[in-house]
């Protein structure tokens, strides 16, 4: 039998033994207790009233369904969200000059758009550039009616003047193999 004087063998609620001195309790007692306790707490706090619908007298609903209407919690569709996003930070004329780049084909149409490419777009001014010299030309004659599509297509006042070049030829003028003379003249184009 062991002595009631040793440390750690003595009462359930002993400090050797994981209980709490004086309570007499230990582990699940003890737990127990202490929930007990916090839901007395609790009840005997009065509780607060909901904030109600003046002209119904129903209190409004925070959680749950939204109902059959239309509700600012309901699930939006992303290019909803976009647009409304890209309003907010005023990036319409970025968003349009990109479309340009972006959707060369659908805004000059298929027949147009094999034939040359955007290079850059600044202050309205859309420099184009085509596959050879002929197409350039004609680019030229219909730049009326592309700058038109192109505002048909991404709005007004983002492109006002076209830049139409030919192909880019390489420069023989620089560079560790130049030659002196004339060098090609109508090879390209």
């Amino acid at each position: 039998m062991a002595d009631d004087s040793t440390p750690g063998a003595g009462a359930p609620g002993a400090p050797g033994r994981g209980g709490v001195e004086g309570t007499g309790q230990s582990g699940p007692e003890l737990a127990r207790a202490a929930v007990e306790a916090a839901l007395a707490k609790r009840r005997a706090q009065p509780r607060r009233k909901a904030v109600g619908d003046p002209a119904t007298g129903e209190p409004r609903r925070r959680r749950g369904y939204t109902g059959p209407g239309p509700d600012p919690r309901d699930p939006q569709l992303f290019g909803t969200l976009l647009e409304r996003m890209m309003k907010a930070r005023g990036w319409q004329k970025p968003k349009a000059e990109a479309t340009v780049f972006g959707e060369w084909e659908r805004v000059v149409g298929a027949d147009v758009a094999a034939h040359c490419r955007p290079i850059k777009l600044e202050d309205g001014e859309l420099t184009v550039e085509a596959e050879s010299t002929a197409w350039a030309t004609q680019l030229r004659m219909l730049s009326g009616r592309l700058i038109a599509r192109i505002a048909g297509e991404v709005g007004h006042n983002v492109v006002k003047k076209l830049h139409i070049q030919g192909p880019s030829t390489p420069s023989w003028s620089r560079g560790p193999r130049r030659v002196r003379g004339r060098g090609p003249r109508d090879t390209y184009g």
